[in-house]
């Protein structure tokens, strides 16, 4: 209990170094991962922008990333992240896997939140001479802004247990903390007391995103 109440300090470090992992690699999906998503949508066969090769080619590159295990695209993109920030320890370096981890499971749900959308609404703004732009803006996004949030929230369930991985090879966070205190010292308080911190984070995260998504849910 002692040994808890010392790393107090340190917990609250691995708490924040968490939030901005997740928060940077969030913050990229949304700027990368929603267009890529539209992109996938509007090339599709019969939709407005329909492209195959545009489809087929940016599909294949998502599906390569989303393949490969998270741990090992870690130490894969271990030379991009020197390069990008300098430093291949510490929780900036661990959100560059985490963003490129994001992009493209965040795309494929964009995808997914799109293809709900009643296409009779789209093909009615196309025969209205709606352009391209207009459509995505005014109909794609509000009618998929629901799902878009519910799978933001996936999202970011999903980067926080990335970044505990992140942790075993230096990135800083709650995993970490967990590896250096709990595992190599065999102090089961701490283990015990970070899941606990991961899983309220999660439960957090995930009654939030419920909330907002009902909030905006016009149907």
């Amino acid at each position: 209990m002692n040994s808890l109440i010392e790393l107090i300090p340190e917990l609250n470090q691995a708490f924040f170094e968490t939030l901005l992992m997740v928060g940077i690699a969030l913050a990229i999906a949304i700027l990368l991962g929603l267009p890529l998503g539209i992109l996938l949508y509007v090339t599709d066969q019969g939709l407005f922008l329909e492209n195959k090769f545009i489809k087929r080619v940016v599909g294949i590159i998502i599906n390569l990333i989303r393949s490969v295990p998270f741990i090992i695209l870690l130490v894969f993109l271990l030379p991009l992240t020197q390069l990008l920030v300098n430093t291949t320890i510490g929780p900036l370096a661990a959100s560059v896997s985490l963003s490129v981890a994001a992009i493209p499971y965040y795309a494929r749900i964009v995808e997914s939140s799109a293809r709900e959308i009643d296409k009779g609404v789209i093909e009615a703004a196309v025969a209205c001479g709606a352009s391209p732009w207009l459509i995505i803006r005014s109909i794609i996004l509000p009618e998929a802004k629901p799902g878009l949030i519910t799978g933001l929230t996936i999202t970011a369930i999903s980067l926080i247990g990335y970044s505990a991985m992140a942790g075993t090879i230096g990135g800083g966070g709650i995993g970490d903390l967990a590896i250096r205190y709990g595992y190599y010292r065999y102090d089961n308080t701490v283990m015990f007391t970070t899941v606990i911190l991961l899983i309220v984070i999660v439960q957090f995260v995930q009654y939030l995103g419920d909330f907002i998504a009902k909030t905006v849910n016009r149907r």
